[in-house]
């Protein structure tokens, strides 16, 4: 299998099949890294394209990244932060910030239940500062080496050590906490059942 700097060297020369192939090694890393930080599926599809995008234009101006996955992942990384700092952002925010219409599906509630932990986890992920969400999602989503993650980020190895711990930290308390209130509601819930038979016995 060719490496990523022969993959790049042959779309420098043009070859389209290396090009692809490419694509085909990062396109759906680098999606699913996007949308766990901007936890839209659309928007996360459109950023990566603009990475590809900008790829090909440092190639066709003769400037081949040294180092092309964490030279993807810093720009996938700063195009996510200009759209939370854009207008279309805050005004999505806005949207979603309205109250929501009372309507549940059966398959909705299915889906619900099916993805709960997942929901948790993203939950928790969204507590967290931006620069320990990134680092987070960089390390046990996308694998990346903390030194890889460093240059991604523009930190020192020690910085990057440090955000990974309190973003570790955090994490456990939340989703400690997320996992004593699913105990607590299924008391509840394993509970009025029983009360309901004790009512009808007695009449």
């Amino acid at each position: 299998m060719l490496s990523d700097e022969q993959l790049v060297e042959a779309m420098a020369e043009g070859n389209q099949a290396a090009f692809e192939a490419f694509v085909h090694r990062y396109h759906r890393l680098l999606v699913g890294s996007v949308e766990r930080m901007l936890q839209d599926p659309n928007k996360a599809e459109d950023v990566v394209q603009e990475v590809f995008i900008r790829l090909i234009r440092q190639l066709q101006q003769g400037k081949i990244p040294h180092r092309v996955k964490p030279w993807m992942y810093r720009v996938a990384i700063n195009l996510c932060r200009d759209y939370w700092k854009s207008a279309s952002y805050r005004s999505e925010q806005q949207r979603l910030d309205l109250p929501e219409r009372r309507e549940q599906s059966p398959s909705v509630i299915e889906i619900y239940e099916h993805q709960e932990t997942r929901k948790e986890v993203l939950s928790s992920l969204s507590k967290l500062t931006q620069r320990e969400r990134e680092i987070i999602i960089l390390r046990f989503y996308q694998e990346l080496k903390l030194q890889e993650i460093a240059e991604v980020l523009s930190l020192t190895l020690s910085t990057t050590k440090t955000h990974l711990y309190k973003a570790l930290k955090k994490l456990k308390v939340d989703l400690v906490d997320h996992s004593k209130q699913r105990k607590e509601e299924s008391k509840i819930e394993s509970t009025f059942p029983r009360l309901g038979r004790n009512r009808g016995a007695r009449r």
